[in-house]
């Protein structure tokens, strides 16, 4: 039973995340980009070296939006 209301806990989460970016500037579209790739780049970097995917994730994803920041 936990795992169906894991799923769909899931699935509300996902839909409430894509419904949320349907109003954004470019400035802000461009950080969320910027976040999904450093996030991305940041644990495979980290697994590739035999580190911590998570912090690699967190740290790709803090590098990544601030590049999408400032990217114009």
């Amino acid at each position: 039973m936990s795992t169906h209301i894991t799923k769909y806990a899931a699935m509300l989460a996902v839909i409430i995340s894509l419904t949320a970016c349907s109003n954004m500037n470019d400035r802000q579209q461009k950080m969320v980009s910027g976040a999904a790739i450093g996030t991305g780049v940041g644990a495979v970097g980290a697994a590739a070296t035999g580190g911590c995917v998570t912090c690699g994730a967190l740290i790709g994803a803090g590098v990544g939006t601030a590049a999408g920041a400032i990217v114009k």
